[in-house]
């Protein structure tokens, strides 16, 4: 199963030298030119530009990871955060990354074929949550919010190009009504 990583640019770094930390907060494989997707295994024969090459079941799948990748690092947050604010933001990324994955099986189920989503989180993601199981305090919220900007531009880019070029309708519509909500985080996340 492929997974693809989408550009982020300099965004994390700049913003991981903004909170002080010294310690790397993210792990970003296969970064390349903006708007691009790479499958995770370096393969460049499968390398297209923008969202549209992806399948309903790549879609499905990176989304299903998200939600993943979310409600756990969203609890660990609510554990381990020192900010109040990024405590309760935690328990609402769980809370609403648990309903996402939720819609995303109701969505699947109604796509011909069906297509089940696969939770897995990348390597990315579970090496972005083994540093949150590690890191403590103030650490701990500069790593997560960093994170969790990344995470949300990535879904929020995903979101968007699947609602403009995806081929499964159910999955289409998922994306296109998910849009507002991931925006919503993302905003609400920079400004923490």
């Amino acid at each position: 199963m492929n997974r693809y990583f989408f550009a982020l640019g300099l965004g994390p770094a700049v913003a991981l030298g903004a909170c002080g930390g010294s310690a790397p907060i993210t792990t970003v494989d296969n970064i390349i030119a903006s708007d691009t997707i790479v499958p995770e295994n370096g393969s460049d024969a499968n390398v297209v530009a923008g969202a549209a090459a992806m399948t309903g079941q790549d879609f499905a799948d990176a989304v299903g990871a998200g939600d993943a990748y979310a409600v756990t690092a969203g609890e660990l947050a609510r554990q381990k955060a020192t900010m109040p604010a990024l405590r309760d933001f935690g328990q609402a990324m769980a809370r609403a990354h648990a309903e996402s994955a939720a819609r995303l099986k109701v969505a699947g189920a109604r796509a011909m074929p069906v297509i089940l989503p696969d939770p897995r989180p990348s390597a990315e993601q579970t090496a972005n949550l083994e540093t949150l199981r590690q890191a403590t305090g103030a650490d701990f919220d500069a790593a997560y919010k960093a994170q969790q900007i990344a995470a949300q531009e990535k879904a929020l880019a995903v979101m968007r190009d699947y609602a403009a070029n995806g081929t499964v309708p159910a999955l289409k519509a998922f994306a296109a009504a998910s849009v507002p909500a991931v925006r919503a985080r993302l905003d609400k996340i920079q400004g923490l």
